[in-house]
């Protein structure tokens, strides 16, 4: 048989306080005159009899279920991006929230189901996430209700989005490549993507891009050249192994994800020129991979953690949440692929 409950009766029996005295002490309410050594006492009995509130009765009486729903195409699944749920656990967990996950994969009629099954529970909340950057439109049923937007935009959508500075960080790998010295023979791969294959870039890359090519401009350099691929690891072989071929020697590479990168490396190594001595690589998206690759590879890192955990602390703020974009940094991790210019 499951074991009794301990019930709020139970407290005040061991603590040898009335029902009411009990509820004060351990609701932590202060309008009521109740000495420090019957507090102690009753909280003493609570832990000494593992007592839990009852969450049903608490949010009837509050309003609030302590509870956030998330809804995701396919943020679970991923594992690089695991640390977008770790973020909105942990900044729950630290208010005593309980955080419930659920993921669509895409499918807007299983969508709509999840978030009403979570409105359903009362959640006080909803997270609405997505595992790439991009535009969207939230369900209907959202509408209306105290929402964040995570990894997305929903312009007209009523709701605070939180998402990666992409733009700030094309601008610090430009002014990364400038402060070692690179003003000359810089080849983006992977930039202005417009491939429909790769809804990461839609976003990323044009806002990687903008940033890059601004800051370039402001320092008196400028990319000799921009490659449109796909950003996957043999589409940066391929079209390095295109670029080198055709007899282009660049002194520096911006490769618009890590995976674009090692394919990269791959080919260059093929063509006997190495990293960072022929040709410096720099990066986005600080994937496991870019730690691993020899040389390491520098990158900017996407924020997983940072992101979910502002998801949270905006919703348990407090007060109206305003429709505004908030941009979390993207650190540069400085490691080994980037030097000064051959020759100089």
């Amino acid at each position: 048989m499951p074991e009794r409950r301990v019930t709020m009766a139970d407290v005040a029996r061991e603590a040898g306080v009335s029902p009411t005295t009990a509820s004060f002490a351990l609701s932590g309410r202060t309008d009521m005159r109740i000495s420090d050594a019957s507090r102690e006492r009753v909280l003493e009995a609570a832990r000494q009899l593992g007592y839990r509130p009852n969450v049903t009765a608490r949010s009837l009486r509050t309003k609030s279920t302590q509870t956030i729903g998330l809804v995701s195409d396919r943020i679970t699944t991923t594992p690089f991006a695991g640390d977008v749920i770790r973020g909105a656990m942990e900044a729950a967990r630290e208010q005593d929230h309980l955080l419930f996950i659920t993921e669509a994969d895409g499918d807007r009629a299983a969508e709509s189901s999840l978030v009403h099954a979570l409105l359903d529970r009362q959640v006080d909340a909803v997270i609405y996430a997505t595992m790439f950057t991009r535009y969207v439109t939230p369900p209907k049923e959202l509408f209306g209700r105290r929402v964040v937007l995570l990894n997305c935009l929903a312009p007209g959508f009523d709701a605070p989005s939180v998402v990666p500075d992409e733009l700030e960080a094309g601008r610090d790998a430009a002014r990364a490549l400038l402060a070692a010295g690179h003003t000359q023979g810089i080849w983006a791969i992977g930039g202005h993507q417009a491939v429909p294959a790769t809804p990461e870039g839609i976003i990323a890359g044009n806002e990687r891009m903008r940033g890059l090519e601004e800051v370039l401009r402001e320092g008196g350099a400028h990319l000799d050249g921009v490659i449109e691929c796909d950003w996957d690891t043999l589409d940066g072989y391929r079209e390095v192994s295109t670029l080198l071929a055709a007899g282009t020697r660049p002194q520096a590479l911006v490769c618009l994800a890590d995976r674009v990168s090692f394919g990269a490396y791959q080919a260059l190594s093929e063509a006997g020129l190495s990293v960072p001595g022929d040709v410096s690589v720099i990066s986005f998206d600080d994937q496991d991979i870019a730690s691993v690759l020899r040389p390491a590879l520098t990158t900017l890192k996407l924020p997983h953690y940072q992101l979910g955990r502002l998801a949270v602390e905006l919703i348990l703020r407090g007060g109206p949440l305003e429709a505004a974009v908030h941009r979390v940094p993207m650190p540069l991790q400085e490691r080994a692929s980037l030097s000064a210019p051959a020759g100089k």
